[in-house]
């Protein structure tokens, strides 16, 4: 009997491991589907933000990603009180510029966009395999699609949220659900992905509805158009084409 469990316990821990792994190839995959590697990739998104109340506000970003070296820049196009307002991660560092003043000052990639809910991280290259470790994962369905449920917790302070759930499809590695956590368990925010649009045989989200589970009525759309892998000026990446984007 102590052999049996002894094998079972082996056998149990042995498909666990294999599991865990399996998990942490699906967070690499999910990395790679918006890595365009040594290619360049702009697009512009329009956010629409509602909160009880108050009119609909639309925002607009033209944003430009260089994986191969960790850079974005996002330049706002709308509103029109703050058109040519802008974002720029150098290494590190994230500046925000203000043509009004027409001065840099330091800003982060957890600042929001615009007072929406979407943050410029949502926007950029993500890490996850690299950020998360998975703590769990279990079989679930998202509505009438069979999916992966994968708990994470973070590995570095870095990040946005302490934990993360996602649900991820089985016939194909997409993201469709993400629910974000607080250090104390508090679920934050909720991010749906309910359109796909392929780009250089990669499946990217056109449309996802970003829902702030703290204020109840508050949530911003965000739609993806104009999307390019098209190789863009080094000068994008600098201060200088902030400054000069409106001139």
């Amino acid at each position: 009997m102590k052999r049996f469990v002894m094998i079972a316990t082996m056998a149990f821990a042995a498909a666990a491991g294999a599991w865990a792994q399996d998990a942490q190839k699906i967070l690499a995959e999910l990395d790679a589907i918006q890595d365009f590697g040594g290619k360049d990739f702009s697009a512009v998104y329009t956010i629409v933000s509602q909160k009880p109340g108050e009119k609909d506000s639309v925002s607009q970003a033209r944003l430009f990603r260089r994986d191969s070296k960790d850079q974005f820049t996002m330049v706002i196009l709308l509103p029109e009180v703050n058109k040519g307002q802008g974002y720029l991660r150098e290494e590190d560092s994230v500046w925000f510029y203000d043509p009004t003043s027409r001065k840099f000052s330091f800003s982060s990639m957890k600042e929001s966009i615009q007072g929406s809910e979407a943050k410029n991280s949502d926007l950029t290259l993500r890490s996850t395999a690299d950020d998360y470790e998975v703590t769990s994962t279990r079989d679930g369905m998202l509505g009438k699609v069979p999916v992966w449920i994968l708990d994470l917790k973070a590995r570095t302070k870095d990040v946005s949220y302490e934990r993360l759930v996602l649900y991820v499809r089985k016939d194909r590695t997409m993201l469709l659900k993400e629910e974000a956590y607080s250090v104390s368990g508090r679920l934050m925010r909720t991010t749906l992905y309910p359109k796909y649009v392929e780009l250089e045989g990669k499946m990217l989200p056109s449309q996802i509805l970003i829902v702030d589970e703290l204020n109840p009525g508050e949530r911003s759309q965000l739609t993806m158009t104009e999307q390019s892998v098209a190789t863009l000026p080094d000068r994008v990446f600098t201060k200088a084409f902030l400054e000069q984007v409106n001139q």
